[in-house]
């Protein structure tokens, strides 16, 4: 057997350049890197030596740099990633929150932490942390409850096992997600014999599951005798590439569409059968469906809290839940009938089986007026005043070209955007299934790096640019354009409004409500700009229109910030639809004492199983 004497960090570089998709591209698109005592010498010199077989990137934070490759490998549809790489300690446990994101999204992501010293010679090294009782024990294990594949390297050859089975979860569609290897700081740099046969290029292919005879057969009877089905779609829609399937699924069969977050853009807004946000945050033609569908069909989603309306929203006499799905964890949860299965194969497999099956047609009438309710509210406004979150985006709507993408992560834009952007295909970028402050500029910038072609524009509220804004540093090096839409509402606006929902006072939220000597006079402009961005206070929703159109022949980050309005929240007339957030039993004031009477009402409604 022919050898190559390498180190273990050489090994893994040399490994991962050669791991390839069908396209023919690396599967592997390059590392993300902070340097410490715990990569520099191992990794970095490997990495440094590898130079453009496998790309090194620097950035600001091991957090947002994770953020920016999770944000990639969803915009590539889960058919690329790229890795990240720490010192021991704190830049490694940095990054276990979007270690938690992409378990939480299924998104895939390699994390290379540095660990301790596998030999122990020198222990306590610096920033190790020492269990007292388990000498095995090091910081990297805060990895495993939110890893898909978590793994140790105290040996050089555990690589040949290692390496493979992390591409193996990355590729795997019901397994998808995270993979660390935790990478101990000596063995990086000790060397060892690597048969050659190991870094031949290896093609790793994205499996579509085939769903089981007997439960089509079911899904597909329940289909045929249900007089009112829904159609749930969720992101696995989009990573099985089936959005055109499920337009013609549809569009046969006269079954209407509701969105998730995740499954947003996988209709065009304009197709005639997409009717909508679901749930919490959704439209009132959506949520009229959902309330009175009897058959609730899930397309690749996990029914979140915020789809289902904490399950008050799917309440019709006799619903009955089906659920297609590559995981079987949430294909059968809350008394699904599950169909196992890729949402594109399942699509064709259903639509043989139903033939020319068609549901009464939905009411049509309820989808344009909810059109007409969203140009109504994102209307540019007639009076003076700080604009709502509706007009702001309606402003960047009327500005963006047809193949913009609007991405966030947390707070009131969220829900206002679920309800409110109305995207071509694929135009819609959002990460809520862990809603993380501070993923919204790290994500713009890994989001365009995987879809240079389109325009991409991140609103971000000051709150979240607040916890994390320093990847516009590492955009403006790279040159990654990108449009940031900053809404400054002077706090957290929209716990704000849910603590006061909620029976609350306003507290600790705004910073005017804070326990503060002085109100902060934030200058974002002049720190955008000292980042390197070009950055501009767009007076009014007018200004902010002609902004966002003078962004785009930029090759650097954008920041336009725009002061909002903190008391307008995203839901309007009869859409939305309640979400379960626990209120105080007991409490002295009577505003407290309602909102406990109209929980306990809302909470009477929930009907979690069947």
């Amino acid at each position: 057997m022919n050898t190559l004497r390498l180190t273990a960090a050489q090994a893994m570089v040399k490994w991962l350049a050669a791991q390839m998709t069908e396209d023919g591209e690396r599967f592997v698109d390059g590392v993300w890197a902070i340097f410490g005592h715990g990569n520099v010498a191992g990794l970095g010199e490997a990495l440094q030596k590898a130079g453009n077989s496998l790309p090194t990137w620097r950035g600001q934070n091991e957090q947002t740099m994770a953020h920016a490759a999770i944000a990639y490998a969803k915009a590539k549809k889960r058919r690329r990633v790229q890795a990240v790489t720490s010192s021991i300690g704190p830049g490694a446990t940095n990054m276990v929150t979007a270690a938690a994101l992409a378990h939480v999204n299924r998104l895939p992501v390699l994390l290379i932490p540095g660990d301790v010293f596998a030999n122990r010679r020198p222990d306590p090294v610096l920033q190790q942390v020492e269990d007292f009782d388990d000498g095995t024990i090091s910081a990297n294990d805060c990895f495993r409850p939110v890893s898909r594949y978590f793994d140790r390297i105290t040996r050089p050859e555990q690589l040949l096992t290692a390496l493979p089975r992390a591409l193996r979860v990355m590729t795997d569609p019901a397994s998808c997600g995270p993979a660390t290897l935790s990478f101990c700081q000596d063995v990086q740099a000790e060397a060892y014999d690597w048969p050659e046969a190991f870094f031949e290029p290896k093609v790793w292919r994205i499996r579509r599951l085939a769903p089981d005879a007997r439960d089509l057969e079911e899904v597909a009877a329940l289909i045929r005798t249900a007089k009112n089905p829904v159609i749930v779609a969720g992101g696995g829609v989009i990573y099985s590439e089936a959005e055109r399937d499920l337009a013609d699924f549809a569009t046969r069969h006269a079954i209407p569409v509701i969105e998730t977050q995740a499954g947003k853009s996988a209709l065009a807004q304009n197709h005639p059968m997409n009717f909508g946000a679901a749930g919490v945050d959704g439209s009132a033609a959506a949520n009229a469906l959902a309330r009175k569908a009897d058959l609730v069909i899930g397309i690749g989603t996990r029914f979140q809290d915020f789809t289902t309306g904490s399950w008050s929203l799917f309440d019709a006499k006799g619903r009955k839940l089906v659920s297609i799905n590559v995981q079987p964890y949430d294909a059968d949860k809350h008394g699904a009938i599950g169909l196992v299965a890729d949402a594109k194969v399942a699509l064709a497999a259903l639509g043989a089986k139903l033939g020319s099956y068609r549901a009464p047609e939905p009411d049509a009438a309820a989808r344009t007026e909810w059109l007409a309710a969203i140009d109504h509210h994102c209307a540019a406004p007639t009076e003076d005043g700080l604009p709502t979150d509706a007009q702001v985006i309606g402003a960047v709507q009327r500005a963006t070209a047809e193949n913009a993408i609007a991405m966030c992560a947390a707070g009131t834009m969220p829900g206002a955007l679920k309800l409110l952007w109305q995207p071509s295909q694929g135009g819609y970028h959002m990460e809520y299934g862990y809603s993380c402050m501070g993923y919204e500029i790290a994500g713009a910038m890994g989001l365009k790096l995987a879809r240079p072609e389109r325009e991409v524009i991140c609103f971000v509220g000051d709150g979240s640019y607040m916890m994390a804004n320093s990847e516009l540093a590492t955009a403006v090096m790279r040159k990654v354009p990108f449009t940031v839409v900053l809404t400054d509402n002077r706090g957290y606006g929209c716990i704000n409004r849910l603590q006061r929902g909620t029976g609350g006072e306003a507290f600790n939220n705004l910073y005017k409500d804070c326990n503060i000597e002085q109100q902060p006079a934030i200058d974002f402009v002049a720190h955008a700009s000292s980042l390197g961005a070009f950055a501009v206070k767009a007076e009014n929703i007018a200004d902010l229109e002609t902004q966002i159109a003078n962004a785009r022949s930029r090759d650097i980050p954008t920041v336009i910030v725009i002061d909002t309005d903190p008391t307008d929240g995203p839901g309007f007339g009869d859409a939305g639809n309640w979400w379960d957030v626990a209120v105080p039993e007991v409490g002295t004031t009577d505003k407290l004492k309602q909102a406990y009477a109209a929980y306990l009402q809302n909470a009477a409604k929930q009907n979690t199983v069947n």
